[in-house]
This record gives structure tokens, sequence and C-alpha cells, in this order.
């Protein structure tokens, strides 16, 4: 509650110095603390890594939270913390340019995810603890996010113009966008060679549509007006992205993804993750095809040794699953260790064993 203060005063704060840091630094560690309150209230047992013995960080706390039966994160709830911690990391290691517009949609967005996973966990209300008079203020009213990202989308173009020399501002406003694809993409992280392709599609020419494609998932749902007013952030079912591997194709917003960050569960910590035994969620893999999908696995090759690792897509494929089928059928349909072509047919809805 400390943490989410600072950051209101920091936003509504008169002084422009060191203002968007103070508020995405403050508004970040007060979600962090809030989920790990969360969860030590409602028994978690793993806060600390087994490890190192340090508490869990932030990406490790939207894991379990996920998971959690009384705070059950939601998939577009995670979506609006992610991109606030994206935005804080760029703000608080190198530089970038927050717009008004989008700070005070992710601090007003925050502030109504504060409040709902306060009255979740605790039965508590925010308005218990502040007086409404001092929640973020603006006197620019939150407009639609489709417009607000155009305009800043043609700002950025008019930066990149010949003969004005602010490439570094466009950069900064560049990263801001980028880090909001946290809306959307579990394990986004801002890189120098994302910005220069995102430079280099803008020079030419391409739409916003085609060089941030991830950002036409994202939208706002705005109810109320003045201090009652309250901001969701939620995702919309548009064209699907295209994955290219030659990068000589036009495509402007092409990432570079470390295999060994997006594919960063063993088997066992995925079944630790879900909360199954490690026979259970490999039958729970078979019957949903996780092994034969490349988004969810990825096999690391050392010499002679073959080390299969899993996404975040495979996590969340395997705890939807887990809230929706009948697990004991799932079980007992896939438990044997004999291969798939003499067992019995699984009559558990989805399965992908031919």
């Amino acid at each position: 509650m400390a943490s989410l203060t600072s950051a209101v005063e920091a936003f509504n704060s008169p002084h422009d110095n060191g203002r968007t840091t103070r508020v995405l630094l403050h508004l970040q560690h007060a979600f962090e603390m809030l989920l790990k309150a969360a969860l030590v209230q409602t028994g978690e047992k793993n806060i600390f890594d087994r490890e190192t013995g340090r508490s869990i960080g932030f990406k490790g706390c939207l894991g379990l939270a996920a998971t959690n039966l009384t705070v059950k994160l939601g998939d577009v709830e995670a979506g609006t913390l992610r991109a606030i911690n994206a935005m804080r990391d760029d703000e608080q290691h190198w530089f970038n340019v927050v717009p008004e517009q989008l700070l005070y949609l992710h601090a007003r967005a925050g502030i109504t995810l504060f409040d709902e996973l306060l009255q979740r966990v605790f039965t508590e209300r925010l308005a218990a603890h502040l007086p409404t008079r001092v929640l973020p203020l603006s006197v620019d009213p939150p407009r639609d996010l489709a417009i607000v990202l155009d305009e800043e989308y043609s700002q950025i173009a008019a930066l990149l113009k010949p003969g004005r020399r602010a490439g570094y501002d466009a950069r900064a406003r560049i990263r801001t966008l980028l880090a909001m694809e946290a809306h959307v993409t579990p394990d986004t992280q801002v890189s120098n060679s994302d910005v220069e392709r995102v430079v280099n599609g803008i020079r030419r020419g391409d739409p916003r549509a085609a060089v941030f494609p991830r950002l036409e998932d994202i939208g706002t749902a705005v109810d109320g007006n003045g201090i009652t007013i309250t901001v969701h952030f939620t995702q919309k079912q548009g064209a699907p992205v295209r994955y290219v591997a030659d990068e000589s194709a036009p495509a402007a917003a092409i990432r570079q993804i470390d295999l060994q960050r997006k594919f960063h569960r063993s088997a066992t910590e995925l079944a630790e993750a879900l909360r199954l035994t490690r026979v259970r969620s490999r039958a729970l893999r078979e019957h949903l095809g996780i092994d034969s999908d490349d988004t969810c696995r990825y096999d690391f090759v050392f010499g002679s040794q073959r080390h299969p690792r899993y996404s975040d897509n495979a996590y969340t494929k395997m705890r939807e699953a887990t809230r929706s089928l009948d697990m004991e059928a799932v079980w007992q349909a896939h438990k044997s260790q004999r291969p798939s072509t003499s067992r019995a047919a699984c009559a558990v809805p989805g399965c992908q064993v031919t």
C-alpha cells in the first residue's frame, strides 16, 4: 500500500523531473508485494526459490497467482501487469519515453486491478485505505487506445524524418510500444535489434498494424468518469501474427527470440507449476499433444544429450485443461507406458493422440 501511495503521489505531482520513472517503479513494486501478500494469505508454499533461498521475482508471482484458486489472475490481468513491468524495466535500465495517455491508461488500469485483487483476496476495498481524491487524475480524459497508438506512431514517424535529428527520441518512444506487447506476449523483452527493425519499417512507410501487429490485439474498456473512472485492458481477436525465419522478409517487427528464455521449464518444473505429479503431467501433455507442438516444446541438444524444455504456452494450455477436463479420465486413458497404438481410444474430448 505504501508503494501504491507513492505511485499515486508521483503521478499527481506537478514536477515532471523523474515523474514517469517514479510512477512505474512504485506501481510495479506495489503489485509484486500485493501478489506475494495474496499468495501467502492463501497458503502458497513456493514463495521462496528452493536453490537460492530468495523470494521469487515478479514473473514467478504472476505464474503462481494464475494457478491460485483464490487469486485467479486472468490472462488479461497478467498482461496488464507484464506491460507495467516491461515499461518499468526499460525506464529503469535504459531510456524510454512513455506518452502521458499511455502512462495514465496503465496507471488507472493498475489502480482498478489493485482494487479488484484487494477485494478478491482480502475482501477489502482500496477506498478503505485511500480517499478517492488522491487517485490518479488527468485533465486529458482517456481516449480509445487505437487512436492513442496511431497518434504516437505518427509522432515517431515525424521524428524519424530526414533532417530532424531526433532518432534517439523516436527510439525511446518505440521502446514503450514494444514493451506494451507484453499485454499479449508473456516473454516480451525489448532489445535494440527489435527497435532498429521497427525504425526500418517506419522509414519504409509501413502501417502501424504491420510494424506492431501484436498491438492490434489490445483494447481498453473505460467506465465511469472523473475520480470514479475505471480502466480495463482487453484482448481483441485480431488477425494472426505472421512468424518468419527469413529476416529478409518484409516484416518490420520480426522478433529475435532467446530460446532458453522462451522454453525455460523442464518437465519436472512444468509439473510442479501445475501442481501435478510428473506422470500425470506426462499424461496430460500426451492428451493435448504438447510434445509435438513447436510452440510448447523445444529440445536443446548438447552433444549426445537431448534436453526437452517447455514454454509458457505449454503451461497455459495445460493449466486451462486442468480447469475444464476430467483429469482422472485423462489419467486413466493415458497412464499406460505402452505405445498409444496399442491402447484403447481416449474418450476425453480434445485428445490429440491418433
